[in-house]
């Protein structure tokens, strides 16, 4: 398949774009888009500003300034290539699909991946949205959270068949002084299945724009054990912005995530991928602020690229964006999808074995759907029709139907 190339400015993102048909064909971004945060030191909480040594593994490692950039080349270096490993199979997708029209409850689900059986795994309360799957490496285990009506997000496993759910410790005491409005959600799994990046916010909220104090990512046991704290974004800013949906790179050294900036953050509004090592350093910014990459992103099974899909608008359900590919480098950014004007997309999963994506999808007017193509953007086809329930954030494991 042939692929026109264009160049994408460090201003303003002009990737051209295919008519919107089932055969899709790429188009390339050009390289050295990486822009990102410079390195600080010493930019720790104050003494009594977040009193967070009791689930702090270690004082706080350097990190970045999302505004600035300084990023030495060994930091961008992409992971050398691990030995070859057998290819793993494609399982089931999980997703979140909402159980009523006022989209105030959801639940976890799987699906296979030709749609035809489709399983309801979680029994939320009324008012409660179980949401942000995640498979555990071996495809035994589901990781979600589960946030009520006093918005106090919290993470919860479960096994395949739905059976188990059971909640992790929270960090903290919900009284404690740093709980305030504590909430820990968007699990993700290491590849060794040992550990569980998460956002967790916390802090005073601001009622005006609807913006809480303190939010960062964290790795913690799958225990609930060991916590430690791996971003300090906006540890001296504070309500300047939100981290979430981390996802882990293959060989377990990097985590990629998505930081959205509130209207008092560096630039205002805006949203892009971050990554950070494993141990928190070497955060920089991977897509540029112009893209809008957001939600959850994707690490292809052999670790040399990054799928992500990005949002034209101050809303997660404007029409528009795209679901893109970027080196970990932050180079070759590819869009897979065209741009009509009236289709919204949500965020998109590699299957295991890195030959085919699902992603959710809405037509204007229309509610959320799951469908699947292949790894370069052709064979676009639709795996649920569930009007009214709005399936979306699909995540591809390798469990098989049980029979």
């Amino acid at each position: 398949m042939t692929r026109t190339r264009t160049r994408l400015s460090r201003t303003t993102p002009t990737i051209h774009r295919t008519t919107p048909t089932t055969a899709r064909t790429r188009h390339r971004a050009g390289a050295g888009l990486l822009l990102a945060g410079a390195l600080l030191t010493g930019c720790g909480a104050q003494p009594g500003e977040i009193p967070l040594s009791e689930i702090r593994a270690e004082s706080p490692t350097p990190t970045a300034d999302p505004a600035v950039a300084t990023v030495t080349p060994e930091v961008l270096g992409a992971a050398e290539a691990a030995p070859a490993a057998p290819t793993p199979p494609n399982g089931l997708i999980a997703g979140r699909v909402f159980l009523d029209q006022g989209r105030l409850t959801s639940a976890i689900f799987t699906v296979t991946a030709d749609g035809k059986t489709r399983q309801q795994l979680t029994q939320p309360p009324e008012q409660t949205r179980d949401d942000h799957p995640a498979w555990s490496p071996d495809g035994t285990t589901i990781a979600f959270d589960r946030t009520s009506g006093d918005s106090r997000g919290r993470l919860w496993i479960t096994g395949v068949d739905g059976r188990k759910a059971q909640q992790l410790g929270a960090l903290c005491e919900a009284d404690a002084p740093d709980c305030l409005n504590e909430a820990e959600t968007t699990p993700a799994w290491s590849p060794d299945g040992t550990r569980l990046a998460f956002t967790r916010a916390w802090g005073e909220s601001d009622p005006e724009d609807d913006q809480i104090q303190y939010s960062d990512l964290y790795v913690i046991a799958t225990d609930g054990t060991t916590a430690q704290r791996i971003t300090f974004l906006n540890n001296d800013v504070p309500y300047s912005g939100d981290v979430t949906d981390p996802a882990w790179s293959p060989d377990g050294t990097q985590i990629v995530f998505s930081y959205r900036t509130s209207a008092t953050g560096q630039p205002a509004n805006s949203r892009a991928l971050y990554l950070v090592n494993a141990d928190g350093t070497g955060l920089h910014r991977l897509t540029p602020w112009e893209l809008r990459a957001g939600e959850r992103a994707s690490w292809s099974p052999d670790g040399g690229h990054i799928l992500f899909t990005s949002y034209p608008g101050d809303t997660d359900n404007a029409p528009g964006g795209g679901i893109y590919t970027v080196q970990p480098d932050g180079t070759a950014i590819e869009a897979l999808t065209p741009d009509p004007s009236d289709t919204t997309y949500g965020n998109a999963t590699y299957s295991p074995d890195g030959t085919t994506i699902a992603f959710a999808q809405a037509a204007a007017g229309g509610t959320s759907e799951l469908y699947t193509m292949n790894s370069d953007g052709t064979d676009v086809a639709r795996l649920s029709d569930t009007p009214g329930h709005e399936e979306g954030r699909p995540t591809w494991g390798t469990a098989q139907p049980q029979r």
